[in-house]
C-alpha cells in the first residue's frame, strides 16, 4: 500500500489523475442579466425639432449604451400625461423618467425658477459649468428631493429670441396691456412693466397667436420658431433674448426608480443625458443659423428692443430675483452661488468670447 502511494504522488503533482479541471464549462449557466422597461413623459408636441427630438434621442442612446438592458418609451405632451403634468407623474411614479423645463414647476418649487433661464443670466456654457464644477447640481438636488426626483440636465436650447409680436415695441408705453406668452421669471418681469402674461405649452402658441388670443408669444428661437410657422402668425421677430440666454432642458428621475438600477445602468443614465446636453447645442448653433437665414429670406421683420425697455427689464429682474432669492434659506443659496458664478465668468468672458464677437 505504501509503495502504490509513492508510485502515485508524481502523477498527482503533474495533475494527471484526480484533479478537477477549472477550464470545464461550468454545470449551472449564469442568469441573464435583469432588464428595465421606463416610461419617458415629456412637456413637448411630438418630435417637436430640438425639443422633442431630444428626448428620443436620449431615449436610443440609453437602449444602445445598455444593449437593451434598459428600454425607454418616449411620450410626447398629452399621450399619457398633460405637459404641464410631467412633474407630478414623475413624481408619483406614473413615470420614471420626465422631459421639460424647470420653470414649468414654480407653482410647486420656487427654486426650480433658477436651474431653468434666468434673465440676463448666465450663458450655456456658464450654465453648465456651474451646475458641474460650481455647486448647482448639489442645489439642485436638495430643491428636488422633497418630491423623490432626481434631476440632470438633457439638453440645453442655448440663448433664445427675445419673441413674436404683432405690433412694435418703441418704448415702455407699448409694453403696458399687451398679452403675451411668457414663463418663468421673463413673464414675472413683463407682468411689473404692465403686459399680462400666460403659461401655455408649445403646441397651443400658434393658434393663440394667429387668432389674436395673445399680442406676442416668446417660443425658442429660429430652429423652432420656423418649425411652428409663427412667422405666419406675427410680423415682428424681437431681439436679444434677455428673458433666457440659455434655457436648461431636464431629465426628471424617479428617485426610488433610479436607486433601483444596478450601478452601471445609473451611469448610462448619467451620461447619457449630459450627451444629450452637448448634442442639443450643437443641434441648435447650427440649426438656428440656418433657420434665420430663412426667415429673414421670407421677409420676418428682425427687431431690437429698444435700450430704454432693456434697461427697464434689468432694473425688474434685479427685484424679482431678489425677492425670489428671500423666499427660503435654499433659494438665496442658490441665487449667491450663481451670482458668485457669474461675476467670475463675465471678468474671463469680457477677454475672450466678446472680443471676439466684437472683432470678427
Amino acid at each position: 500500500m505504501r509503495l502504490r502511494s509513492l508510485l502515485l504522488l508524481p502523477l498527482l503533482t503533474l495533475g494527471l489523475i484526480g484533479c478537477k479541471d477549472d477550464s470545464a464549462p461550468a454545470d449551472q449557466t449564469a442568469a441573464p442579466a435583469q432588464t428595465f422597461h421606463w416610461k419617458m413623459v415629456t412637456t413637448w408636441p411630438k418630435n417637436a425639432p430640438g425639443t422633442g427630438t431630444a428626448a428620443e434621442r436620449l431615449a436610443e442612446r440609453v437602449n444602445a449604451m445598455s444593449a437593451g438592458r434598459l428600454t425607454i418609451k418616449v411620450y410626447a405632451a398629452g399621450e399619457l400625461v398633460p405637459a404641464l403634468e410631467v412633474f407630478d407623474a414623475v413624481s408619483r411614479g406614473t413615470a420614471e423618467l420626465g422631459h421639460g423645463t424647470p420653470y414649468y414647476w414654480k407653482g410647486k418649487v420656487p427654486a426650480a425658477q433658477f436651474f431653468g433661464a434666468v434673465p440676463f443670466g448666465l450663458s450655456t456654457q456658464e450654465m453648465n459649468a456651474w451646475l458641474s464644477k460650481g455647486g448647482g447640481q448639489a442645489l439642485w438636488d436638495e430643491a428636488y428631493a422633497p418630491f423623490g426626483l432626481k434631476p440632470l440636465t438633457a439638453g440645453n436650447s442655448t440663448m433664445q429670441m427675445g419673441g413674436w409680436f404683432n405690433k412694435e415695441i418703441n418704448s415702455l408705453a407699448d409694453i403696458r396691456g399687451l398679452k403675451i406668452r411668457m414663463p418663468g421669471l421673463g413673464g414675472e418681469v413683463w407682468n411689473r412693466l404692465g403686459a399680462t402674461t400666460v403659461v401655455m405649452p408649445g403646441g397651443e402658441i400658434f393658434t393663440a397667436l394667429q387668432t389674436g388670443a395673445i399680442d406676442a408669444t416668446d417660443w425658442v428661437s429660429p430652429y423652432n420658431d420656423l418649425a411652428f410657422g409663427l412667422q405666419k402668425a406675427a410680423k415682428y421677430y424681437y431681439y436679444p433674448g434677455w428673458q433666457e440666454p440659455q434655457s436648461v432642458l431636464e431629465l426628471l428621475i424617479n428617485q426610488k426608480a433610479f436607486d433601483a438600477l444596478p450601478a452601471d445602468l445609473q451611469a448610462i443614465v448619467t451620461e447619457a443625458a449630459r450627451a444629450s446636453t452637448q448634442d442639443m447645442m450643437d443641434d441648435y448653433v447650427y440649426h438656428n443659423a440656418l433657420a434665420l437665414d430663412e426667415l429673414k429670406k421670407s421677409g420676418t421683420l428682425l427687431k431690437r428692443f429698444p435700450d430704454e425697455v432693456l434697461q427697464a427689464m434689468q432694473r425688474e429682474t434685479e427685484q424679482v430675483l431678489g425677492e425670489l432669492a428671500a423666499q427660503s434659506d435654499l433659494n438665496g443659496r442658490i441665487w449667491a452661488s450663481m451670482q458668485a458664478f457669474q461675476a467670475l465668468a463675465t471678468s474671463m468672458h469680457a477677454l475672450s468670447e466678446k472680443e471676439l464677437y466684437d472683432w470678427r
